[in-house]
């Protein structure tokens, strides 16, 4: 089955499409990669996101333009998809969407909301669309996230020791994979989107991240700021837990700096990327991973990716490109794989990562032109990823 993932991550710097062959096999899921590409969001829609975005407030006439423009903004990267990596015919398409709100009181996820409503996409390209694919998730009493871990599972299983997949986007978040016991999954904090938020603000929205670190390079740490910022109770939460936009926000920052004299704007990023690094490397200690395999925008910066290598204390760091899994399209690729558990009927999350009571077969269905590519469910379910 032919099928085009699309994601847009927590910095909503892009529309990412990834196109993949995806078969069961002997037990296994083989993905064939088709390519990828990549476009940045419209600015004017951009910019109508960010604004409306925690903390700020919105109405639901801006929720319904919203819906409607990401959702135009994803057909229109659908559509060169299916035309540039898929010779013109797709079997399937999945979407994530752009997630705005995702609500967590006490640690329990009561609901997440992403935009983007598939019927443009499907409209536009005659293909079935499946979307929404965090809300089952969360109905079964999961977290709604890391979905990716259930794809992280499957492709690291089996190698030695204790792998950790890292994924460094607007929040980070990892999946331990240890030899005998259950995986475990979770948010970590913030990868970029304290220092995205910084950056936006101190150049009135003319860069959007610090480009190749180079703010964080000539800061230096603020030893107060970053002792205060290590102090938020997310840290110490239980796993399985997830966070979003709705904590790390400018005004969460703004907060934790009260009291203290005026810093330079390259040690406040430079204080926010050494708080990723921490929290990032603390978490792979305390599951005892062996080796981090990192993917998300986070990893093109080489500051931050320097100072996670030192937090990690010798524990290997690399890219999953470094295993054959192009680190610019592993998200879309997870998410295609998603939606190709969906129409064979297979659950698509794993219980001890997300929280969950149990697997579920996850997102909803919109048609496209043909027959729903919906197949009956096989005998068993997938053990492994194999990359083709």
């Amino acid at each position: 089955m032919r099928v085009i993932g699309l994601m847009s991550g927590t910095s909503y710097d892009a529309i990412d499409a990834a196109a993949a062959d995806l078969r069961l096999e002997d037990g296994q899921i083989v993905l064939t990669p088709l390519g990828m590409l990549s476009h940045a969001y419209p600015e004017a829609l951009r910019a109508e996101l960010s604004k409306s975005l925690p903390p700020a407030t919105t109405t639901l006439e801006q929720v319904c333009r919203l819906d409607t423009g990401i959702g135009q903004a994803f057909a229109g990267v659908a559509e060169q998809a299916v035309e540039q990596l898929c010779g013109g015919h797709a079997d399937l398409i999945v979407s994530h969407g752009q997630t705005v709100f995702h609500w967590v009181d006490q640690g329990q996820v009561h609901g997440t909301l992403q935009l983007g409503q598939p019927a443009w996409i499907a409209e536009a390209t005659g293909v079935a669309v499946v979307s929404d694919l965090r809300s089952r998730d969360v109905a079964a009493g999961g977290q709604g996230a890391p979905l990716v871990s259930l794809v992280d599972v499957l492709w690291l299983r089996g190698r030695p020791g204790t792998p950790v997949a890292l994924n460094l986007g607007g929040i980070a978040n990892i999946t331990v994979v240890p030899g005998t016991a259950d995986p475990i999954a979770f948010d970590t904090g913030p990868a970029n989107a304290l220092a995205d938020a910084v950056v936006r603000d101190l150049t009135g929205g003319q860069s959007t991240f610090d480009a190749d670190g180079v703010m964080a390079g000539r800061g230096q740490i603020h030893p107060e700021l970053f002792e205060r910022l290590l102090a938020e109770p997310y840290y110490a939460r239980a796993a399985p837990k997830s966070t979003g936009k709705e904590l790390f926000h400018l005004g969460y920052l703004a907060e934790a700096m009260t009291g203290l004299p005026q810093l330079a704007p390259d040690d406040l990023v430079a204080t926010v990327t050494a708080l990723t690094a921490r929290t990032v490397a603390d978490a792979v200690h305390a599951y005892g991973g062996t080796e981090v395999i990192a993917a998300g925008g986070g990893i093109r910066n080489p500051v931050l990716m320097h100072l996670l290598a030192e937090e990690l204390r010798g524990v290997p760091l690399r890219s999953t490109d470094d295993l054959g899994m192009p680190s610019a399209a592993k998200e879309a690729y997870a998410f295609a794989v998603l939606g190709f558990l969906t129409v064979n009927g297979l659950g698509g999350t794993v219980p001890s990562c997300t929280g969950a009571r149990h697997s579920s077969v996850l997102g909803s269905i919109t048609p496209g032109l043909g027959q729903l590519p919906v197949s009956p469910p096989p005998r068993w379910a997938p053990t492994a990823l194999r990359l083709d």
